[in-house]
């Protein structure tokens, strides 16, 4: 989409200056602890593109702020090599790049500003692959030793979040973004819960070279069987977003030229666990 096109969705330019107001208007609040997910086009036309954002993000938190975005790892080997022919798995297992925290690039799938978040100076990032970046007051509390195993579950970035009063921010991003409901299925006590096993090579804390196994939940396809209860087609967290929205978590707005939501992570978890528990049955 070329440049006045965006201009005329969004009504003009949306400047730092425009987005600290309506962010503001949003809800969002100094002191705040927010992990947000953004859909740059949706806004409109952005001078400067994520800097701008991030930048008018950070004016609105202040110095006692902190913003974290899900970072992953693009070039992470798939989780099923380990059924590759065996030479090609040697292949893989001798010579495979190792996750590096500060180099290895974030997955594409989540737009420009997560990777624009990680890189710049501050900001720290998860020694697990499937990694989160965060930037501001509380960077260290967030992402430093998180677990091998159970990375969404209560010790990873996701409740460390919602212990510490947390918000997610989607903007423009849709309902589906939403990262912290993956925390929801960590957490739920449901039948049918399906957890994968990675096997990843990362740096020691020598600087050398090893192949580490972890176990997570099922974030790849689903971690239970939604199909009982959503059609076919829809994601769940659509779904259930949607229903938290009905029964009063969360906000609405507009910035610059997107619908944007903004919610209190503890109460969008504990929402997305009674769901999964009223809901998944067998």
């Amino acid at each position: 989409m070329d440049e006045r096109a965006l201009l005329d969705r969004s009504n003009g330019p949306v400047t730092r200056s425009r987005l600290v107001r309506e962010l503001s208007a949003l809800g969002l609040r100094p002191g705040d602890t927010v992990m947000f997910h953004t859909a740059l086009s949706a806004l409109g036309y952005v001078p400067g593109g994520p800097l701008t954002v991030i930048a008018a993000l950070r004016e609105v938190l202040g110095e006692k702020g902190t913003l974290l975005v899900y970072s992953g790892w693009n070039d992470a080997p798939p989780s099923d090599f380990t059924d590759w022919p065996a030479p090609w798995q040697e292949a893989v297992r001798a010579e495979h790049p190792a996750y590096d925290p500060e180099l290895s690039e974030g997955t594409h799938d989540n737009g420009r500003l997560p990777e624009a978040l990680r890189r710049l100076p501050g900001a720290l990032r998860t020694r697990h692959p499937d990694s989160f970046a965060a930037l501001g007051a509380r960077v260290e509390a967030l992402v430093l030793d998180v677990p091998w195993d159970d990375p969404y579950g209560a010790r990873g970035p996701l409740g460390r979040l919602v212990d510490a009063g947390g918000r997610v921010l989607l903007l423009g991003a849709p309902l589906d973004t939403l990262t912290i409901l993956h925390h929801a299925e960590a957490l739920a006590q449901a039948p049918g819960k399906r957890h994968l096993s990675y096997e990843v090579p990362v740096l020691d804390a020598d600087g050398s070279r090893l192949w580490q196994r972890y176990w997570d939940i099922d974030t790849e396809d689903e971690a239970f069987d939604y199909g009982q209860v959503v059609p076919e087609g829809v994601w769940p967290f659509t779904v259930i977003a949607q229903e938290a929205l009905a029964a009063g978590i969360g906000v609405r707005g507009r910035v610059g030229a997107a619908e944007s939501h903004l919610f209190e992570a503890a109460e969008l978890v504990r929402f997305g666990v009674e769901w999964i528990e009223r809901n998944i049955t067998a």
